[in-house]
């Protein structure tokens, strides 16, 4: 049987091979299948991986580096369960993976080894251990559950499947063993049935088993199914058998009765075992699939077979369900993915056909909907029909395939069934089955509702529509509209009758769901007629309406003006506004039109709604002159005024102020241009000032900036209001506005408005008036309060103006308060002005005394002076000095007045302690100078008493004071070469004042005064008096310090002497000025005197320069500072090592940097050594530990290095190891590195000292790409390549440096190394696609031997085209040809076979390439390099391209080559495509071979050739055959006459008298009869009346007959001709009496259908089948299939299971 017909379908998904899956990982125990979605295949090398492929990406697969012992994808989501055995125990650890979320969901180590596992739903796994299984679900954190202990037949058995039902109500686990000891090699199989409810286990003999639901007939809940194949043998005899049972029969309802069938393997399989059971609910099928690819597939409803066959030479060893097409896929150990389905078309005939099962095939086609059991169906249907078993007439249609019956004829034929008393009519019966196996059609829907409809059972339409039992169409919606409209309107939407639906919501009055439906559905109903609609019944729903219009996508349907007319002409203006008002919210330039008309259908009828509209300010498109006029009209003057956009419009308007809001008002002043608005002012004070007033004031203050200050100030002036300016202005006295002009016409208003509180404010406050002008107008108003005047005056310095002011006009009231209240601080002016005045002294001293302390006393006494009125004020003053006042102004006046008294003027100057000295000295020069100095000496004026006292010669007086005031700037004044006087005052200070002196203090400022006056020798000579003579101040310090600095300065000679003899002298001090001075014996002196030996060592350091004096006055005093100082010294000079031991000496630690440079510098690490241990023992520094370790390190002193760095310290080791490094000191660097673990520079570091091994070893440690470099490039240098691949392997995981480290190793000819290491490399965990690309690059270059191998393993993890690159550049054809096809570059693969076939070509591996080339032109090379190379392949290859050739061009390339017979077999094969070249070269040969029956085979079945041409070369052969096929193309081609001619010619009369009855010509054949009687052929003339008896005329073969005396030959033809003309005689009777009958037959119908309708109108409501009510039972089990009962169930033994002794 051909495949193609074949009821299973089957093809090879793809090959797991193909994805890079070694051979060795297609097993049972590497890969698993859990659905159709994923397979799963474990690696385990060259690395450990989990390879997923997705089966809707085969050609794409996921691999990833796992270690696991078995990996299960979840049949429907990317989730991963993986197991491991932990090491050293028997317990599986068990984690599940989302591999999507790259994250772990569950993880469980199960106490002991799960030995199988297997999803058995998306959400559990089942666990199989040695003795019990668990169920293990991914929600939540739970635990296995345990269900169940494996039973003793399964003990020691290999667990192959283990599977649940869908209610996970039954369990059951497969597992096989070693066959019986006579029959081994037959495996055995072992069955666990477990039931969860019951806690109860079943063991059973079988190899395979499946659970699967069946509907059993007459039982509503699906019953479940287990199915289980076994084979077994019993002494030597082999049982095969299937079995279908029933599990947990439900009680009181029909049952599933048990089935068996024969599994019948063929003779060479007898060892052969199911090994796999898949169940197709789709098909209702039971697939078997055995270990050595046989397949099973039985019926699950019946159990009979169905199919056999054989689908895999190789062994199957897993299968997994196909859901989603009914059949399964199978693994075989070729690694093919088999997938095997049922072929929808053949399947129904080949039942029905080839096993001759008709119930089978009906069966089939009515449960999966198939195709082919159409006359089946229809035959059964009328049979059951004559049989008048309606009800299973009924069933049969509704169950037909692909709703066969399901026609209106069927229900014709239905409804002209005669109704029986007392029964169901048989439509209903027909109905009622339809209800309860789906959903009706239209025509059945329709005629259903129709019978419902007229016996008003409304409620079963409802129900039946609920449940989607009715389909919907718009005549259905028609027929129920007459009694429900909602449910009419629900029909309408299903059936999708746009316009009856539109309808029906129009008349519901829901518009809104108008709009929607009409868009969701894409229709466009008649807007204008629903809104004219809806108008007259719902003003406001068509508005609604309108506006769901206007907001339609698109643009609203119906003009909007339209839409308006038709608001306006019903005078509806409250809702042609609503519309208009939401449709314009736009505001958009083409609905000016519409703007205005809203506007004016409201200013007309509601000004209120017009006026609300301008003031949303919404539109600003209109006729804004025309809304303007009727708004002046409807009195809305505010909304005019906006509008009028002429003055006198304006003008006119505006003056109506009674009926215009004033703000608002002033807020249209706004609008307008600055002549407009003064105009507009102007008219509204012209007639009405005083009403109009404050809207003008407001308006100007409002737009002050717009009209100009100006501007408003000159028209209320021209109105003259000052009240209008007084209100105006006063918003512009702030300090923004600053015009003096502004500030005094609003105190001018203000004045002549009366506002005199306002006066007052202003001038008190502002700033910005003129004061002149303010007071002169103040002055001449003459108010009658004059505290604005006083403010001006006051503030301005008008008080002398303001006092005279008051005093003329009698105002003294005001003197009084301005000077007592206002500013007391005044009050000297107001009395001088008073005097001047000539006011009476008792007014003025009365005012003085009222003021008292608040009056300012020094201008008082200014003022009274001037005037030579100062005893005035002498009362005033001794009452302040009585009060306790120390003001100095008092005092100064009062002292004035006591010295013009001559009242003891000398003891009011020394004993007054507040009077100014400087003024009452200077008042008293001219009176008494003794007195000036007095008052001067007494206040410290030091100036004033110099002039006065040499202006008068008073030089003692002078010389006394300068002694006393010990003041070095009055010494420097008197003592100034320029000072005529100093002669003078020299001569009275040494003979007069400094012998008086007892001060030593005075004596040393003199002293110091005549140094600074650079009078030494008088200085020396006097301070040897003082101080060597015995005197005083013989011991004073000063003094001393003071004649060794003179002696220093003015005669050096003298200061050793004087350091010799005096002792009380500043040591320090004195011994820095004479270092300065460059006396430096004279300063060491001075130093050591004073035991300063630091400053002594330095003067001999620094200035003496004599490091030997240095060094032996250290040794001398042994101070550490001393010997600090030398070691500086010391260490300037260069003198290292002696700097180092003076540093030490000194125990001075600060200067370690210094040393330490100067120590590297000198190379003096031994010394450096001491002085930093000795600094460490002051200080814990960085840098001296490491600078001790360095020194260390120079004197090769490696031990005390380790001791160091193992004692606590504080050196910065990684930078002391990087300087060691440096410096090239290795060994001491490699101490450090090691102490620190810094093992990538202790790698290094060990490269530098050679030392290899231990540099891989910290390399390893370091684990840094930087590192394995320098070390593997260090070893690879070293030629040490066993470490240098140590380094290696852990460079090349990183794709970055694999490149660095190959050109490296190639750059020094280390190739064979190089591939050791890249070898090596690709058993690395880490190993990626550049280390097996690099290799395989090597490989070509230098070891092409091994490259093939490399490439097959590796293919997918290569990186194909770089390795391309590579076999090109080497010329290794066959490699290259292999890389091209794994990286589907077929073309390119087909092009190199070609052109290097030596090396390239295999014939299986081209044909493969040939097929997926693209390129077509490849096809026909590849047909030459066939020709010229492989003549003896050519037409496999061409059998293999047959699909994509051009056979013309094929024919025409071999007749070219001259080779045609070569390719024969091809041309036999593509013949069957009727190709002229194709034909006419096969027909070629044949003639050449002679092969007559191929030749007419040929000719018979392919007509597309030159037919006469060939039998024209034909009629000429000398084969009788050969001229036969020759007459035989005439006689196919219609050239009757040839070919007969040359039949007759061959004698070959059957062929003559064949072709003639071909022809139909009447004419040829009496012509061959005659030629018969010509030739004597009497048997022939006999045989050619019945070959041509339908074309000769009988009287012309009875005339033949009878002249040519062939009577007996003609006689048989003649009785034939009578029996037929007799019979058509008796056929025409017949008919005429079936018609008559017929006809009165017809007539009794029509009187019966009459009949009939009228008995539907009375028909019961219970004649129809209701819904099923909750807690009803269904209908009444229906009968069997093809009329015969069910079979009524066994009895079964518990929990459903039959007892196991019945098989």
């Amino acid at each position: 049987m051909a495949a193609a017909n074949a009821p299973i379908a089957m093809r090879e998904a793809l090959t797991l091979t193909s994805l890079g899956i070694a051979p060795q990982f297609v097993t049972f125990t590497h890969v698993t299948m859990e659905s159709e979605k994923y397979i799963c295949v474990r690696e385990t090398s060259p690395q450990n991986s989990v390879v997923i492929v997705d089966m809707a990406m085969p050609m794409q697969p996921l691999r990833r580096p796992i270690t696991a012992d078995s990996a299960l994808m979840n049949p429907n989501t990317r989730i991963l369960a993986l197991k491991a055995q932990i090491p050293g125990t028997t317990q599986d650890h068990l984690q599940i993976f989302n591999i999507e979320a790259k994250t772990k969901i569950k993880s469980h180590q199960m106490p002991e080894q799960v030995v199988f596992w297997k999803w058995i739903t998306p959400k559990l796994l089942g666990l199989v251990t040695q003795t019990s299984v668990y169920h293990w679900s991914i929600e939540g954190d739970s635990e296995p559950t345990k269900m169940f202990d494996r039973t003793a037949n399964l003990a020691n058995n290999q667990i192959i499947n283990y599977r649940c039902d869908p209610a996970e109500k039954w369990l059951v686990l497969i597992g096989i063993a070693p066959g019986a000891p006579e029959r081994p090699q037959l495996v055995k199989g072992n069955m666990q049935l477990f039931s969860v409810d019951q806690q109860r286990s079943q063991a059973l003999e079988a190899h395979a088993a499946s659970f699967a639901t069946f509907k059993v007939v007459g039982n509503e809940n699906p019953s479940t199914l287990i199915c289980f194949a076994s084979k077994t043998t019993n002494a030597g005899q082999i049982t095969s058998k299937l079995h279908v049972i029933e599990l947990g029969a439900q009680p009181g309802k029909p049952g599933f009765s048990k089935k068996q069938a024969d599994l019948f393997f063929p003779p060479d399989f007898q060892d052969d075992f199911p090994v796999a059971m898949q169940v197709s609910q789709k098909y209702g099928l039971i697939y078997v699939v055995t270990k050595l690819g046989l397949l099973f597939v039985y019926d699950l409803e019946t159990a009979a077979a169905v199919y056999r066959n054989r689908i895999s030479p190789d062994p199957i060893f897993l299968t997994a369900e196909s859901s989603s097409t009914g059949g399964f896929y199978a693994i075989n150990r070729r690694g093919q993915v088999l997938h095997a389905t049922v072929n929808d078309a053949t399947v129904v005939p080949f039942v029905s056909g080839q096993l001759n099962n008709l119930e089978l095939a009906v069966n089939l086609a009515k449960r999966a909907n198939l195709p082919g059991a159409e006359n089946l169906v229809v035959q059964r249907f009328q049979e059951l029909f004559a049989q008048t078993k309606y009800k299973e007439a009924a069933e049969l249609a509704a169950e037909s395939p692909q709703g066969l019956l399901r026609t209106p004829e069927t229900v014709a034929k239905f409804q002209s069934v005669p109704v029986q008393a007392g029964q169901t009519p048989p439509l209903l019966q027909y109905f009622g089955t339809l209800l309860t196996r789906g959903k009706l059609n239209a025509f059945e829907s329709l005629e259903l509702s129709r019978l419902v409809v007229n016996q008003n059972k409304k409620n079963l339409l409802e129900n039946w529509l609920a449940e989607d039992k009715l389909e919907c169409s718009e005549e259905l919606g028609d027929l129920v509209k007459t009694v429900d409209n909602d449910l009419a309107l629900k029909i309408y939407i299903k059936a999708r009758a746009t316009p009856k639906v539109v309808a029906a919501f129009a008349e519901r009055r829901e518009f809104d769901k108008i709009l929607i439906y009409s868009k969701q559905v894409g229709y466009t109903p008649d807007y204008l007629f629903l809104l004219q609609t809806i108008l007259r019944t719902d003003p406001q729903g068509a508005v609604n309406f309108a506006l769901m219009m206007s907001q339609m996508e698109g643009g609203c349907p119906v003009d909007y003006n339209t839409i308006t007319d038709l608001f306006l002409q019903r005078n509806m203006i409250r809702e042609a506004t609503a519309f208009l008002l939401d449709v314009l919210k736009p505001n958009l330039p083409e609905h000016a039109f519409l703007q205005t008309k809203v506007l004016e259908i409201n200013l007309v009828t509601y000004p209120n709604v017009a006026d609300a509209i301008l003031a949303n300010g919404m539109f600003s498109h209109y006729d804004r002159p025309r809304i303007a006029q009727l708004c002046e009209k409807a009195g809305l003057y505010l909304r005019a005024l906006q509008h009028y956009s002429e003055l006198p419009d304006i003008k006119r308007v505006i003056v109506n102020t009674h009926a215009i809001e004033p703000q608002a008002l002033v807020e249209f002043f706004g609008t307008l241009s600055r002549e407009w608005a003064l105009e507009c002012m102007k008219d509204l004070l012209l007639v009405n000032l005083r009403g109009n007033l404050q809207i003008v004031v407001q308006a100007a203050k409002e737009y002050s900036e717009q009209l100009g200050v100006d501007a408003c100030i000159k028209l209320f002036e021209q109105f003259k209001s000052y009240e209008g300016l007084y209100f105006f202005l006063g918003s512009y006295l702030s300090s923004r506005y600053e015009d003096p002009d502004i500030h005094f016409k609003y105190i001018e208003a203000a004045a002549r408005t009366g506002q005199i509180k306002e006066v007052e404010r202003v001038t008190r406050e502002s700033n910005f008036y003129d004061a002149e002008k303010t007071k002169n107008f103040l002055m001449e108003a003459k108010l009658p309060d004059a505290r604005p005047l006083i403010n001006v005056c006051d503030r301005f310095g008008f008080v002398p103006d303001l006092t005279h002011y008051l005093y003329t006009n009698n105002m003294l009231r005001y003197i009084e308060g301005y000077v007592q209240k206002v500013n007391p601080g005044n009050a000297p002016l107001v009395v001088g002005q008073l005097l001047d005045d000539e006011c009476p002294e008792d007014f003025i001293k009365g005012l003085i005394l009222s003021v008292r302390s608040l009056l300012p006393v020094e201008p008082l006494v200014d003022e009274c002076e001037k005037r030579n009125r100062l005893r005035l004020l002498t009362q005033f003053l001794e009452h302040l000095v009585s009060e306790g006042s120390q003001d100095v102004h008092v005092h100064n006046a009062l002292g004035k007045i006591i010295i013009d008294s001559n009242n003891n003027p000398e003891h009011f100057l020394t004993t007054n302690p507040f009077y100014d000295s400087h003024v009452v000295g200077k008042y008293c020069e001219k009176r008494d100078p003794t007195l000036a100095v007095v008052a001067y000496r007494r206040g410290q004026c030091d100036d004033e008493l110099i002039n006065v006292t040499n202006k008068n010669s008073l030089f003692k007086l002078q010389a006394r004071y300068v002694v006393e005031r010990m003041d070095g700037d009055l010494w420097d004044k008197v003592l100034q070469p320029e000072n005529e006087y100093r002669r003078q005052l020299i001569d009275q200070v040494v003979s007069t004042a400094l012998p008086e002196s007892k001060s030593p203090e005075q004596v040393s400022a003199a002293v110091k005064a005549f140094m600074t006056a650079d009078l030494p020798h008088e200085l020396i000579e006097l301070l040897e008096k003082i101080v060597l003579q015995n005197s005083a101040f013989s011991g004073n310090f000063n003094l001393q310090n003071l004649l060794i600095l003179t002696a220093i300065k003015a005669d050096p000679s003298r200061v050793m002497d004087y350091v010799n003899r005096l002792d009380n002298f500043d040591g320090p001090a004195v011994g820095e000025v004479a270092v300065e001075a460059q006396l430096y014996e004279e300063a060491f002196a001075i130093f050591k005197k004073f035991n300063l030996n630091v400053q002594a060592v330095n003067v001999l350091l620094d200035n003496i320069q004599s490091i030997e004096r240095a060094e032996e006055f250290a040794f001398r005093v042994e101070e550490d500072a001393v010997w600090s100082q030398v070691a500086k010294a010391q260490l300037r000079e260069g003198l290292v090592s002696e700097a180092i031991e003076s540093f030490i000496r000194a125990d001075d630690a600060t200067h370690f940097l210094d040393v330490i440079r100067a120590a590297e510098e000198a190379n003096v690490y031994n010394d450096l050594v001491k002085y930093l241990l000795m600094v460490r023992q002051k200080a814990r520094e960085p840098k001296v530990d490491g600078e001790l370790i360095f020194a260390y390190a120079k004197i090769d002193r490696l031990s005390d290095i380790e001791e160091f760095i193992l004692m606590p310290n504080v050196a910065n080791l990684q930078n002391v190891g990087d300087r060691l490094y440096d410096e090239e000191l290795y060994e001491a660097a490699k101490i450090i590195y090691a102490f620190i673990s810094n093992w990538a520079k202790l790698a290094v570091t060990l490269v530098k000292l050679k030392q290899f091994q231990g540099a891989v070893d910290a390399a390893r440690k370091a684990n840094s790409a930087k590192t394995w470099k320098e070390v593997c490039f260090a070893c690879v240098d070293a030629e040490e390549f066993r470490l240098a691949q140590i380094c290696g392997l852990n460079i090349i995981v990183q794709v970055d440096d694999l490149e660095e480290v190959s050109e490296y190793y190639q750059n020094r000819g280390c190739f064979n190394e190089l591939i050791a290491l890249m070898e090596s490399g690709l058993g690395l965990e880490r190993a990626h696609m550049g280390i097996f690309t690099e290799l395989g690059v090597l490989y070509a270059r230098y070891r092409s031997e091994k490259l093939m191998e490399h490439i097959k393993l590796f293919s997918t993890r290569l990186n194909i085209p770089k390795l391309i690159r590579a076999c090109d550049e080497q010329q290794h054809w066959k490699e290259l040809t292999y890389l091209y096809i794994q990286y589907d570059e077929f073309d390119n693969a087909a092009t190199t076979i070609m052109n290097h076939s030596p090396d390239a070509w295999d014939h299986l591996q081209f044909k493969d390439v040939c097929v997926k080339v693209a390129n077509v032109e490849l096809y026909y090379k590849a047909v030459h390099f066939y020709l010229q190379e492989h003549p003896d392949l050519i037409n496999d290859m061409l059998n293999v391209l047959a699909l994509r050739l051009d056979h013309t061009r094929v024919v025409d390339i071999m007749r070219k080559a001259g080779q045609l017979h070569l390719v024969k077999p091809y041309m036999v094969a593509v013949q069957s495509n009727n190709v002229s070249a194709v034909n006419e070269a096969l027909n070629e040969l044949y003639v050449e071979e002679e092969d007559y029956e191929r030749l007419r085979e040929s000719v018979d079945m392919h007509d597309n050739f030159d037919q006469i041409g060939l039998a024209q070369k034909l009629e000429k052969h000398e084969l009788l055959e050969m001229r036969r096929i020759a007459a035989y193309i005439y006689k196919k081609a219609g050239r009757w006459k040839q070919s007969i001619a040359l039949s007759k010619k061959d004698n070959m009369y059957k062929d003559c008298m064949e072709t003639c009855s071909q022809s139909g010509d009447r004419e040829l054949s009496e012509d061959l009869l005659v030629y018969f009687i010509e030739q004597g052929k009497k048997e022939c003339f006999a045989s050619c009346l019945f070959i041509c008896y339908d074309l000769i005329r009988p009287d012309v073969a009875l005339e033949l007959a009878w002249m040519n005396n062939m009577v007996d030959f003609a006689f048989p033809y003649l009785l034939q001709f009578i029996r037929e003309y007799t019979s058509k005689v008796d056929d025409l009777v017949k008919d005429k009496i079936e018609s008559q009958n017929e006809e009165r037959a017809k007539e009794k119908e029509e009187k019966d259908l009459v009949a009939q309708q009228n008995m539907y109108a009375q028909l019961l409501p219970l004649a129809l089948p209701a819904p099923p009510m909750p807690g009803m039972g269904g209908p009444p089990p229906p009968l069997g299939v093809m009329g015969m009962p069910p079979m009524g169930p066994g009895p079964m033994p518990a929990f459903g299971m039959p007892p196991m002794g019945s098989y």
